[in-house]
């Protein structure tokens, strides 16, 4: 059957268990989660030492693990096989035997199959009896319009809490990498009392992104035409290229101005509606509105073309060889001027 994350990790928690696994996808991250939960907590200490085993795929066959999966446990209930890389398997989808043990499986067996980066065809005979016996959790990689929320919950079941500029920050700095943003998530509640709201100076002390010189930042001084903070701003960028790469801002700026010229041409421009649209948090709204006063459509046309341009620039395609950071200056002083 098809199985949700949550729903998977639910069930786990409350140790109803499913005698085989296939978790699969191009997101490791919830891969990685579900197999790591199983590994730590379906057995005690002592039953581990002859009951689970960690294998991986480039140095298995089929006919191994399924006898593997048929033996039974000792002094446990259960016996768990966790099958890392299971997509370097060879054979897996050619053997009947596997077939077979699918229809059935050791009920004290938990097989655990991470098959990383891959889906298997439904189509087939393999993907109709995994849809069919095991549980199957597809892991889908998140757009980046789903990373503020996906902060926002797994930081909620940690009881914890962040503001809006916080979480749009982390975004904007970590990006769609899930391993990533949760390792700093961890860094960030460890000393910090359950029921807490991180912020930008939590960011800044535990990171080292800056609250002050950020992408963001600059997204809402060029919003509100404030030329002295979009120069602080960009001078510092030009002065910290590698840790502020033109690619990165001009992609942020991008997304920013795009946003813009979708709102002016919105015909319900309330806060849900706006926020729907846009695919942003209610709170930064306010920042859409104020900039939408300063840059009519026929500049916003004109401000996107010119992120093209020095897009290109930037990586060389019209034969210059002009600095990152003095590419920027320009542009800043293109867009607000």
């Amino acid at each position: 059957m098809n199985i949700e994350f949550s729903q998977l990790l639910a069930e786990l928690k409350k140790k109803i268990y499913h005698p085989v696994y296939f978790l699969t996808g191009e997101e490791p991250y919830f891969i990685d989660r579900i197999s790591d939960f199983i590994e730590k907590n379906v057995l005690d200490q002592n039953e581990k030492e002859f009951n689970q085993t960690v294998l991986y795929g480039g140095d298995t066959d089929t006919l191994s693990l399924i006898a593997a999966a048929k033996r039974f446990p000792m002094m446990s209930t259960h016996q768990v096989i966790i099958v890392k890389e299971a997509q370097n398997i060879r054979d897996l989808a050619g053997k009947a035997s596997f077939l077979s043990y699918l229809e059935k499986p050791l009920k004290s067996t938990i097989l655990v199959l991470c098959y990383k980066y891959k889906s298997i065809d439904k189509r087939t005979q393999l993907g109709k009896n995994l849809v069919k016996y095991a549980a199957v959790m597809e892991s889908k990689k998140l757009y980046e319009n789903k990373i503020p929320d996906w902060i926002n919950a797994c930081l909620k079941e940690k009881k914890y809490s962040i503001s809006p500029k916080a979480c749009l920050l982390l975004t904007e700095f970590l990006g769609t990498d899930l391993s990533r943003i949760g390792n700093e998530l961890d860094k960030l509640t460890i000393g910090l009392p359950q029921q807490s709201e991180i912020t930008e100076e939590h960011i800044q002390q535990n990171i080292g992104i800056s609250k002050e010189f950020n992408s963001f930042e600059l997204q809402s001084a060029l919003g509100r035409k404030d030329v002295v903070k979009a120069n602080r701003i960009v001078n510092y960028f030009a002065a910290n290229q590698k840790e502020n790469p033109m690619v990165l801002t001009l992609s942020s700026l991008y997304g920013f101005f795009s946003k813009l010229l979708t709102y002016q041409l919105l015909p319900d421009k309330s806060k849900t509606a706006v926020a729907g649209a846009l695919g942003i948090n209610p709170y930064f709204v306010g920042d859409y509105e104020r900039a939408a006063k300063l840059y009519p459509g026929t500049k916003l046309k004109t401000v996107i073309a010119d992120l093209r341009e020095y897009d290109l620039r930037s990586k060389g395609l019209d034969g210059t060889a002009t600095s990152g950071g003095e590419l920027l200056k320009e542009l800043v002083f293109k867009i607000i001027h």
